[in-house]
């Protein structure tokens, strides 16, 4: 059976996978390799996958395919951006932000670092902090973590690092963010928009 490859934008969430692999079944396909964020393997019977149906289905749900190269690498950036704030296990705290990304995507940080800011109109180094700031909000509202256990699972040198910018993300202090029940959380594949 063929194999085809697809690499598919705004994919932020287990759930994200679970739609990509509802539309892969609903197209006559199947998954050949367990779908990942930003990238999906199906394999087919010839004249039984109806791309055009799989290409709707992934619009209903919010989705598209990236076609251009340069445009699947930004995805695999933000992709790899995404798991090393939400999936690494504090993996930020540990390791360089330019190293991890680095290997995830496997080019010089240099090169992914111009290629996202082409592409997006905003630098790498940003979006990582709206990353940052996005967890640290739905951190704040579990109500279950000191803003020092924040920083340091956010990978911030400092309680006040982490505060300073917090502000200038939302315009709020992480106390008036708290006791005012503040829940401005944003999608993550909105946080360039």
């Amino acid at each position: 059976m063929p194999l085809q490859t697809f690499y598919i934008r705004n994919m932020v969430s287990s759930r994200c996978i679970r739609s990509v692999g509802d539309a892969i079944k609903l197209a006559g396909a199947q998954e050949e390799e367990k779908t990942t964020l930003g990238k999906a393997v199906i394999s087919f019977e010839p004249g039984k996958f109806k791309k055009e149906e799989f290409v709707r289905a992934l619009r209903e749900e919010g989705f598209e395919l990236i076609e251009s190269k340069e445009e699947q690498a930004v995805e695999q950036i933000k992709v790899a951006a995404i798991e090393l704030v939400y999936h690494a296990n504090n993996a930020n705290s540990l390791i360089r932000n330019s190293d991890y990304l680095s290997e995830k995507v496997g080019m010089p940080y240099v090169s992914l670092s111009k290629l996202f800011s082409e592409k997006t109109g905003h630098t790498l180094e940003k979006y990582i902090i709206l990353l940052k700031i996005e967890k640290a909000k739905e951190l704040l509202s579990y109500n279950e973590y000191t803003l020092s256990e924040i920083a340091y699972m956010m990978g911030y040198s400092s309680v006040q690092y982490l505060s300073n910018q917090f502000r200038q993300i939302t315009g709020y202090t992480v106390s008036e963010y708290k006791t005012k029940g503040i829940n401005d959380r944003r999608p993550l594949d909105k946080l360039l928009e």
